[in-house]
């Protein structure tokens, strides 16, 4: 079956009980035991729900691996599959990891004694050059949030292999649709399913696959024994969101490839990342091992003062943190999706204070520009008005 035909047909398209057309909400948090001998295949909540095992069936299906989990959020997803290492283990973390991941590794995993070295895995032989003897992870994220960094996920799962190392994507930018890394050898994926997969700013939730079953009972077990589990209404959300992936992301992704293209033309505008952009140093390499480029853009307007002056001005994408819904959404990655992240290494990473992160939604691409457009004559026009009172004055 092709993805769009998955989507629908991927598991179980109707309920076997009653015929349903969407999968029940169980919402109950313990099962009846007809025969204490005999168990069923639920017992409590915790360990397992008929409505969450459907969007675990469904993530695992999409993504080509052996076993799905659905996590409270996207961080309990991440922390969760972190917890697969132990004290004194090593990992490789790619170095513009989302900020609340980079929070989690400095603030939470180095308390446990697991050491987190941080690279550009843009290149590969920087990955090789950080492996120890004592890694037992590497941690992608790509393209990355919020710069667009592509890596190269089959040539690190290339050196991971060779050294029994296990390789986690976090691939909520591009969603199955665009992009499974299982597929090009890594072991784990990872994804907000918050973002693209719920797609309507409505639930919070997390989502990972595992490539083989062994590590799939490795993961289930963190799962039932920390309980980050997703509720029955929660996993009923993501699901409703995931049957029109596709459709979604068709549009959000021509949108965005017109905004970028647009936005790369505008004497404001200086430096726009969007891996769709022939100039974009890893558009080749994305174009090689993804299908899309993906709906999410940034851009740098110069500095804070700017980027204000934009949020200020600009009446149709919502301004907010998060992204991959149906509204197009505008984030200042500086004070949003990066706050927890130290200045000096925001900036050595690219994050600039000038920088704004772009979701396209499904609004028309030709209303949006002119929003944009209008926006930056704006922000223009105030600083111009600014600067000259500010003359005036002195």
């Amino acid at each position: 079956m092709k993805f769009a035909t998955k989507l629908l047909h991927g598991t179980s398209c109707f309920d076997p009980v009653t015929g349903a057309a969407s999968t029940p909400i169980y919402q109950a948090s313990t099962f009846h035991q007809a025969d204490l001998d005999r168990p069923g295949a639920y017992d409590y909540a915790r360990s397992g729900n008929p409505t969450r095992h459907a969007l675990e069936e469904a993530i695992a299906v999409l993504e080509g691996g052996a076993r799905g989990f659905a996590f409270a959020s996207g961080m309990a997803a991440i922390s969760s599959v972190f917890m697969l290492f132990s004290a004194g283990d090593h990992v490789v973390v790619a170095e513009d990891v989302y900020g609340g991941t980079y929070r989690f590794l400095t603030k939470v995993l180095s308390r446990m004694n697991i050491d987190v070295t941080f690279v550009d895995t843009t290149c590969v032989e920087a990955v090789e050059r950080a492996v120890t003897p004592r890694t037992r992870g590497i941690y992608l994220e790509t393209p990355s949030n919020p710069t667009l960094k592509v890596t190269d996920i089959a040539a690190v799962c290339h050196i991971a292999k060779a050294k029994n190392i296990i390789v986690i994507v976090d691939n909520t930018f591009l969603t199955p649709y665009y992009q499974r890394p299982l597929e090009l050898g890594a072991d784990i994926v990872i994804h907000s399913a918050t973002k693209f997969i719920g797609g309507h700013s409505d639930v919070v939730a997390g989502l990972a696959v595992t490539k083989d079953a062994e590590l799939g009972e490795q993961l289930y077990f963190i799962q039932n024994g920390m309980g980050a589990v997703l509720g029955a209404q929660d996993s009923w959300l993501v699901m409703r969101g995931l049957k029109s992936l596709k459709a979604r992301l068709d549009v959000s992704t021509q949108t965005a490839e017109k905004i970028a293209r647009w936005l790369a033309n505008h004497p404001s505008v200086a430096k726009v990342h969007y891996t769709g952009l022939e100039g974009h140093p890893g558009h080749q390499l994305q174009s090689r091992q993804a299908s899309g480029h993906g709906a999410v853009l940034s851009f740098d307007v110069g500095s804070r003062e700017r980027a204000k002056a934009l949020f200020d001005r600009v009446t149709l994408p919502i301004v907010a943190v998060s992204l991959g819904a149906v509204e197009t959404i505008l984030s200042y990655p500086a004070m949003m999706s990066h706050a927890a992240m130290p200045a000096a290494e925001r900036e050595r990473r690219g994050i600039t204070d000038g920088l704004i992160r772009l979701s396209a939604g499904l609004e028309d691409a030709d209303d949006l520009v002119r929003d944009l457009e209008q926006a930056l004559e704006g922000v223009e026009a105030a600083l111009s008005e600014s600067k000259s009172k500010a003359f005036s004055g002195a």
